[in-house]
């Protein structure tokens, strides 16, 4: 795959029998460094001028998600595991628990899709059963459908 992809994050949220969807697509880099997969991408706020750099690692256990600048926070998606973590945003501080039900890791020569399904606890307090789909394409290959 190229350095410069385009990047599609959708994801699903399901609690008390409402769904939240939402999906964003955005240009990125990607490398890969010792066995992981990285995408890396800028994100702005609805309502803020402030960039998040966001960091994505895919690995063959898991997926690490990492954001830095006005909101922070690591999140490890590791199939069977449950992972705590501190989400930093300008409201304040809560603690995510993300507990991994499952993981799928496709690539091509051209293209890496992933898929998550998780529960999201919020300050220890389930919150919605979720699901991540991330598809990364080389820019050169990658066919946009809106």
């Amino acid at each position: 795959m190229t350095r410069d992809v385009l990047i599609t994050i959708s994801g699903i949220q399901l609690a008390d029998g409402d769904s939240n969807e939402v999906e964003m697509i955005t240009a990125g880099d990607y490398f890969q460094k010792n066995g992981s997969h990285y995408i890396l991408y800028d994100e702005v706020m609805e309502g803020q001028n402030d960039i998040i750099k966001n960091t994505i690692k895919i690995r063959p256990e898991g997926l690490d998600i990492i954001k830095r600048g006005s909101s922070s926070v690591h999140m490890t998606f590791e199939k069977d595991k449950k992972n705590l973590s501190c989400y930093a945003t300008p409201f304040g501080e809560m603690m995510i628990g993300i507990n991994t039900n499952d993981i799928l890791i496709a690539e091509d020569e051209d293209s890496l899709k992933v898929r998550v399904s998780y529960s999201l606890d919020i300050n220890y307090q389930h919150v919605s059963e979720c699901n991540i789909n991330l598809d990364v394409h080389s820019k050169s290959t990658a066919s946009i459908h809106l």
